[in-house]
């Protein structure tokens, strides 16, 4: 293996969140790890120096930028071609699953999850029909495909007809040494947000598949049979899809003790936010991994989560799994979590030996494997 082309479309500094973190963290490994391969990483906008992670990256900017359906029609089967005929790589790696159907090289794409599949009332008519047609030419067109959990290999098999010795898990990773902010550190950023009160937590985007509307909801009849002071905050990007969460927001009785955040920025920060939490309510509807389970568990603080799709496979028996349709199911689980300290201290020492099992080093070498297999 001589030469990787990469696909560092998502690799945006201070955006990075799911597809982005994995690119980020199996990347840099790789680049260290292998100097003696050549990496052509290949954006769509300019780009910032930290994600040129060696001397033996040579970077790439190719237009136009691709954040709509016609654009990556456009990026991926026209101006990438192009560029790979220039480049000659042995392989094209593509970290958030895209792929060209216009060019005859190897390419390895890790797909996430196929959440549109299940889902696709959660998009628009344009991103859904996208999706929905040419992800599955993609696991077609695949030399190999990469998935980030046992869930997602099952799910891309069954649904997309592919042999599964096509497809390896990588699990998505987390870094190992304890969060460890002090007290006072975490008191001061919770207090910039919750004037001192209590809080649970919820992270990530404010996309409806993150099941925000049910877990409002439930902290509303929560707060009911409580009557607690208890508020929930919210941290995450709103979305056009984000509309029928604040609908349901606007109809809470307790909405005073709902905070949006949106997103938070320095990481150091929002760490320190989440140290201070409860509870973590991260209780989606579907999820091909589910990062900030064991983000929680890194941080010290007990997770309730969904018994759907990837979640018990990464949670296991650390997390309070709860059935993310039943808004009684999510409310009775706030209440037993935010009544028993006893429960939460198990699930925060279960937690710290979750996460031994999800290492990115681990990850990059799963990739690796894949990749040096390839044969052009």
């Amino acid at each position: 293996m001589k030469r990787i082309a990469v696909n560092t479309r998502l690799l945006l500094n201070g955006r990075l969140e799911g597809l982005g973190t994995f690119k980020d963290e199996v990347l840099k490994r790789m680049v260290k790890n292998h100097p003696d391969v050549e990496f052509h990483f290949i954006f769509d906008r300019p780009f910032d120096e930290k994600f040129i992670y060696g001397p033996n990256v040579v970077p790439h900017v190719l237009f136009p930028p691709a954040r709509h359906p016609f654009l990556f029609i456009a990026w991926f089967d026209y101006a990438l071609p192009r560029l790979l005929r220039k480049i000659k790589p042995d392989v094209f790696f593509s970290p958030d699953g895209y792929l060209s159907l216009r060019t005859d090289i190897p390419q390895v794409p890790v797909i996430h999850d196929i959440n549109f599949f299940h889902y696709p009332e959660y998009f628009n008519f344009w991103v859904r029909w996208h999706f929905n047609t040419w992800f599955p030419q993609f696991a077609k067109k695949a030399e190999h495909i990469i998935t980030i959990s046992e869930f997602s290999k099952q799910d891309i098999a069954k649904n997309y007809r592919v042999d599964e010795k096509k497809i390896t898990v990588a699990y998505n990773g987390i870094e190992q040494t304890p969060v460890g902010y002090t007290t006072q550190e975490i008191k001061i950023i919770a207090d910039t947000y919750t004037s001192g009160k209590p809080y649970m937590i919820f992270i990530g985007a404010l996309y409806p598949r993150k099941n925000l509307t049910n877990q409002l909801l439930a902290f509303d009849a929560f707060k009911e049979i409580t009557n607690s002071d208890l508020v929930f905050v919210i941290v995450g990007k709103e979305y056009e899809e984000s509309k029928s969460i604040f609908e349901t927001y606007h109809g809470l009785k307790h909405k005073k003790d709902v905070i949006f955040t949106g997103r938070i920025d320095p990481r150091e920060n929002l760490d320190k936010l989440l140290s201070g939490a409860i509870m973590n309510s991260y209780v989606s509807n579907f999820e091909g991994f589910g990062l900030p389970v064991l983000e929680s568990m890194r941080a010290g603080v007990p997770v309730i989560t969904g018994n759907n799709s990837a979640l018990p496979e990464v949670a296991s028996d650390a997390a309070l799994l709860v059935d993310a349709s039943s808004i009684e199911k999510i409310s009775g689980g706030y209440l037993k979590l935010y009544q028993d300290a006893s429960l939460r201290n198990i699930l925060i020492e279960k937690g710290k030996e979750q996460i031994k099992k999800f290492i990115w080093d681990d990850t990059e070498k799963k990739v690796w494997e894949v990749l040096s297999q390839i044969r052009p």
